[in-house]
């Protein structure tokens, strides 16, 4: 057994050294090649990028420097045509106006698809050099004028190609790895051959035995004396196989029979398997056609929580104007009864035109507002009930959905602020909109809300490089973290048993990913209040 594992040893000590020295030498050569194209790559897109944004600074000059309104749309139109590399993802041109506040001016993103991001205007002195984060490289340069700063530019190129490149000559390395260990075991085996000639012979002695699985066979003897000894040492072997097999082939036929019994009791539970499977599938179809009807239910909620705000605030006008038409028609009656009798005064028929043109003008009041309220619920309840895009004014749509839900507002003292710009008008979808701001605000009064006297609502509007951000706070009382895991899925809610569906969030994730095509953010703390970000794309109408 010592000479069988010397041999072994002495062989695989040939192999090895072999194997090491090549892979050591192909991995040095590899490496170093990796490394030299990478750092070529780095420096090309360091180049490129501080080339380009030297280039965009010296282009926007006049741009920041004209007073005109329509200067940003128009510097934005010509980064869009000149910007025609891949590897720039952002641009920001910054613009420092006569207080020397910097302000951001427009941008560029590589896509209406992009998320719009944060301004850098905090970090122009980190980023005065090329600064690599994950997957991007950010650099912020000077727009000078006459020698003077009038702005910066901030450029964040993408540094993926350098990953795929880098990955490439990864995947080329080890072919070429694999390839020299390739011709390192040729190699080897060449050598192998020549100097171990003696033992292929055994070699294929066994390999005979092996096959014919004939082993009475015996090895002659060798001339070699360690491999005569190792002949003699597997003869001896062989021996003792051909009785070893005997004994294993009654014990083989023992196991067939253990292995048949255990397929039949495996086959027996596939089955059983089976059927189960099939009873959880048909469950979770229903289940998912339970939740859609339940999505569906949720949308005419929100539908019908608006109809009740709608009925009592159009409830007090109509009311007034009932009133005011019945007293003047009581006034009416008295004149009509005095000029009929002769006996009408003419201070009688003064108080009776004072109090008619009272009258008149309470009922013309109260109709108009009733008009104007009807006229806010059939357009708040039109987009609700279609996807289609339309043209139309943010703030005005915002204070539409105000308007209608001003009853359930009033009632629970909930103040809303709207920061939007009176002239925001873009192209997109209102139904989902609505429904959006609907389900949060219900959300606030129902969750938020609930242990406070009174609550606040801020909504603000803002529209950068193609995308409409909307963010929407309240002062609640913020979230668990345990229900913040999971707040967008679908039947979570703190209300279960209490008339909380778990679904309202759910739809609003739906709306702004699916219907939108944007994403959704949030940040909360309890006692903090919650805070909603929504961002998506939108076609800016001048």
């Amino acid at each position: 057994m010592n000479t069988i594992k010397k041999l072994m040893s002495n062989r695989r000590y040939l192999l090895t050294s072999i194997f090491s020295v090549s892979f050591l030498v192909l991995i040095i050569i590899l490496a170093t090649i990796i490394y030299l194209v990478e750092a070529k790559e780095k420096i090309n897109l360091e180049t490129n990028t501080t080339a380009w944004a030297n280039s965009l600074a010296h282009t926007s000059v006049n741009y920041l420097l004209d007073n005109d309104n329509n200067a940003p749309r128009e510097l934005n139109t010509l980064l869009k045509q000149i910007i025609t590399p891949s590897f720039i993802n952002y641009i920001h041109i910054y613009k420092i106006d006569n207080a020397d506040v910097t302000q951001y001016f427009t941008g560029f993103n590589k896509s209406m698809y992009y998320p719009s991001i944060a301004d850098k205007i905090d970090q122009i002195a980190p980023l005065s050099t090329l600064q690599y984060q994950t997957d991007y490289a950010e650099l912020i340069v000077n727009i000078m004028h006459n020698e003077q700063t009038i702005g910066y530019l901030y450029i964040q190129s993408s540094t993926k190609h350098i990953t795929d490149y880098r990955r490439l000559l990864y995947f080329t390395g080890v072919l070429l790895l694999l390839l020299g260990l390739a011709l390192a075991l040729l190699l080897a085996v060449v050598i192998q051959r020549r100097i171990s000639k003696p033992i292929a012979t055994i070699v294929g002695a066994l390999q005979t035995i092996a096959q014919k699985k004939d082993y009475q066979a015996r090895i002659q003897p060798l001339p070699i004396i360690e491999l005569d000894i190792l002949a003699r040492n597997i003869n001896i072997l062989l021996a003792r196989t051909e009785k070893y097999l005997q004994k294993k082939d009654e014990n083989h036929q023992q196991a067939l029979q253990q292995n048949n019994h255990l397929a039949e009791k495996l086959q027996a539970r596939t089955d059983a398997l089976k059927e189960s499977n099939q009873e959880l599938l048909l469950t979770l179809e229903k289940l998912h056609q339970f939740q859609g009807q339940l999505v569906e239910t949720e949308k005419m909620a929100s539908l019908g929580d608006m109809v009740a705000g709608i009925a009592h605030e159009v409830n007090t006008p109509i009311g007034l104007g009932i009133t005011a038409s019945t007293l003047l028609s009581d006034s009416h009656s008295e004149i009509k009864q005095a000029f009929e009798n002769k006996t009408l005064k003419s201070s009688q028929l003064k108080k009776f035109l004072i109090q008619g043109e009272e009258n008149i003008a309470i009922i013309y009041r109260n109709l108009e507002r009733s008009a104007q309220l009807i006229s806010s619920f059939k357009k708040v309840a039109v987009d609700q009930s279609t996807a289609d895009n339309r043209v139309f004014n943010v703030k005005e749509l915002i204070e539409e959905v105000m308007l209608t839900l001003q009853a359930k507002l009033n009632e629970e003292q909930v103040v809303i602020t709207i920061d939007c710009p009176e002239n925001l008008v873009i192209e997109s979808k209102p139904g989902p909109i609505n429904q959006i701001l609907i389900n949060l605000i219900l959300n606030s009064i129902i969750h938020g809300f609930e242990h406070k006297p009174a609550g606040a609502i801020n909504i603000s509007v803002m529209h950068l490089s193609d995308q409409l951000h909307l963010c929407y706070q309240d002062d609640g009382e913020g979230m668990d973290e345990n229900i913040k895991a999971k707040v967008f899925e679908p039947f979570t809610t703190t209300k279960r048993g209490s008339g909380g569906s778990g679904l309202g969030l759910h739809l609003v994730y739906n709306l702004v990913n699916q219907a939108l095509n944007g994403h959704i953010e949030f940040e909360s703390s309890a006692g903090q209040g919650t805070t909603f970000n929504v961002t998506f794309p939108v076609f800016l109408v001048p």
